[in-house]
C-alpha cells in the first residue's frame, strides 16, 4: 500500500463521511451518485498533500482513479501545486493528463479547486476552442470545467470567454451549472460591472433564476430588484 494511501486512511471519520455523502449528493439519481467518502476534512487533505508534492503523474493517476473522493481530491491538490511550479513543457503534460483523466474529476469541489489553475492557466495564451467543446458536452462536469476555467481569465481582466460560455449555458438544465455560471458573472462584475450589466440587460429575462441571483448577489438592493423585475415580468408574459 502506498504511504499516501495509508496516511489518508488513517484520518478517516465515519460520522463525517456520512455528512459529506449527503452534502455531495451521492444518493441514487443525484449528481454525485456512487461517490464514496471516508470523512477527511479539506484542511487535513491539503496538509497531507504537501508531503507528497513530488509524486509522479503515474502515481497521481492511481489516486485519481480511486473511487474514494478524498483520494481524488488530494491527488488533484498535488497536481495543481505541481502545475503552479512547472516548466512550460511540464504544464502541457499536466494539462494533457488532466483532460485525459477528467472523467474521474466528477464533483464540483474537484473541479472548482483545480480547473482554473490547470485548464485556465494553460489555455490563457493559447487556442481556447476546447472550452467551447466542453461547454456543449453532455457531461455536467465538462460544462462546469468550461465555465470555471475562465475564472483564471477573469483574474487577468480578460472577459470574452466568460461571456461567450455563459451565453452557451443560459439554457442548461443543471442547477450546478446555473450556480457556477452566475458565480463567474459575479466575479466578472467585481472586475468590470459595466461589462457584466451589458450581459445581464441582454439576458436577464431568460437566465435561470439561480444563475441570475448569483450574478447580482453583490449589487445594491435597488439593482438586484431591477434585474429580478426584468426576470419576473418576462416570466409573466410567457
Amino acid at each position: 500500500m502506498h504511504s499516501l494511501e495509508q496516511e489518508l486512511l488513517s484520518q478517516k471519520d465515519e460520522e463525517k463521511a456520512k455528512i459529506y455523502a449527503r452534502f455531495f449528493k451521492t444518493g441514487k439519481g443525484q449528481y454525485g451518485e456512487g461517490d464514496i467518502f471516508i470523512g477527511i476534512t479539506v484542511p487535513q487533505q491539503r496538509a497531507i498533500a504537501k508531503k507528497y508534492k513530488k509524486l509522479s503523474l503515474k502515481e497521481l493517476e492511481y489516486f485519481l482513479k480511486n473511487p474514494i473522493h478524498e483520494f481524488r481530491f488530494t491527488s488533484l491538490v498535488i497536481l495543481t501545486e505541481k502545475c503552479t511550479k512547472a516548466t512550460e513543457k511540464e504544464k502541457k503534460e499536466i494539462f494533457d493528463f488532466y483532460i485525459k483523466q477528467r472523467k474521474y474529476i466528477n464533483n464540483w469541489d474537484l473541479i472548482d479547486c483545480t480547473t482554473p489553475n490547470i485548464i485556465g492557466a494553460y489555455l490563457f495564451d493559447k487556442d481556447k476552442s476546447l472550452l467551447y467543446q466542453l461547454a456543449q458536452s453532455s457531461s455536467l462536469w465538462d460544462r462546469r470545467m468550461a465555465i470555471l476555467a475562465t475564472f483564471y481569465f477573469l483574474k487577468k481582466e480578460h472577459y470574452k470567454e466568460t461571456l461567450e460560455i455563459a451565453e452557451l449555458l443560459l439554457k442548461d438544465k443543471q442547477d450546478l451549472i446555473h450556480k457556477a455560471t452566475g458565480w463567474m458573472l459575479r466575479e466578472l462584475g467585481k472586475k468590470n460591472q459595466r461589462v457584466e450589466e451589458i450581459f445581464l440587460k441582454k439576458h436577464a429575462k431568460v437566465m435561470p433564476r439561480t444563475m441570475l441571483r448569483y450574478a447580482i448577489e453583490r449589487f445594491p438592493k435597488e439593482k438586484r430588484t431591477f434585474y429580478l423585475k426584468i426576470k419576473n415580468n418576462f416570466a409573466k408574459d410567457i
